[in-house]
C-alpha cells in the first residue's frame, strides 16, 4: 500500500521491508532506483516538473523525515515508520556482503574515504567512486558501467540526485540506485550524525541546524508544508 502526500506516493514499509524490496530489485537488475524524500524535497519539487517526475517514477519511495510521517497520520493514512535514508543504506549494505558498490557524490576524496570505512565495516566491495563536482556526465556513466556495480549510491543532493537517477536509469549498467544526500560526508567521518537521543526524540533536524546554522533558511521554508497538508486533507474530504 502507498500513501499519497502532496502527489508523491510513499511506500508504507518498515526498514526491514524496504531492504527486502531493494534486495529484490538488485537481483532483478534493470536500473531501478529508490528515493528517500522529506518535506523539503516535496516542497522544492512542487513547481519543478522534471524533479517531480523523478520522484514519482521511483521504484521505491521512502519517508526520510518525521514531517512526512506526521503528515501521513494527519491525512488518515499512517505510515508504519520513518525510514531514514542513512539507516536504509546501512541496513542494505549489511545484507549485501560481497556485493559491488559505487559511491557518487560529495567533494573530492570524500567518497574514497567513505568507501574505505564501508568496505571494512560491511564486507562490501567498493568497485568505484566519483566526486560530485564532475563536468562530463557521460564519462561518469562509463565509469559506473565499467565498475560492474550492483548498487550505486547517488549522493548529489536533491533534486540533482533524483534527476540523475531518472535520466540515467538505462545507462548505469543495470545497477540499483539510491539517492542519499549527504551520507558520504557522514560515512567518511567528515560530519557526525545526530546523537541517538536526538534521533529517538525525532529531533535530528534540530541537531543538524545547531551544527549548520546556514540551514535555517531551509527550515523556515518548511512552514509552507503544514498548510499544504491541510489543503490536501480538505480536498480529500470533498
Amino acid at each position: 500500500m502507498n500513501v499519497d502526500i502532496l502527489g508523491v506516493k510513499f511506500d508504507n514499509v518498515t526498514l526491514p521491508q524496504a531492504v527486502s524490496r531493494a534486495l529484490a530489485l538488485i537481483e532483478k537488475r534493470g536500473g531501478h532506483y529508490a528515493v528517500t524524500a522529506n518535506a523539503e524535497i516535496l516542497l522544492n519539487t512542487e513547481y519543478n516538473a522534471h524533479a517531480r517526475l523523478a520522484l514519482t517514477s521511483a521504484d521505491l519511495t521512502l519517508a526520510d523525515g518525521i514531517s512526512i510521517v506526521r503528515a501521513a497520520k494527519r491525512l488518515g493514512h499512517p505510515l508504519k515508520e520513518r525510514v531514514a535514508g542513512i539507516d536504509f543504506a546501512q541496513s542494505l549494505m549489511q545484507a549485501c556482503t560481497g556485493k559491488r558498490f559505487f559511491l557518487l557524490g560529495a567533494k573530492d576524496g570524500v567518497a574514497e574515504a567513505a568507501g574505505e570505512r564501508l568496505a571494512e565495516k560491511y564486507g562490501i566491495v567498493i568497485s568505484g567512486t566519483q566526486h560530485g563536482y564532475y563536468t562530463d556526465e557521460n564519462a561518469v556513466l562509463e565509469k559506473i558501467r565499467e565498475s560492474e556495480a550492483d548498487v550505486l549510491f547517488v549522493c548529489l543532493g536533491s533534486p540533482r540526485q533524483e534527476i540523475f537517477m531518472l535520466d540515467n536509469r538505462d545507462k548505469v549498467g543495470g545497477c540499483f540506485m539510491a539517492g542519499l544526500g549527504g551520507c558520504l560526508d557522514v560515512w567518511s567521518g567528515r560530519m557526525k550524525r545526530a546523537p541517538k537521543i536526538f534521533i529517538a526524540l525525532k529531533l535530528e533536524w534540530l541537531y543538524r541546524l545547531i551544527r549548520q546554522p546556514s540551514r535555517l533558511g531551509r527550515v523556515v521554508k518548511l512552514r509552507h508544508f503544514t498548510p499544504a497538508i491541510k489543503r490536501q486533507r480538505r480536498a480529500e474530504k470533498h
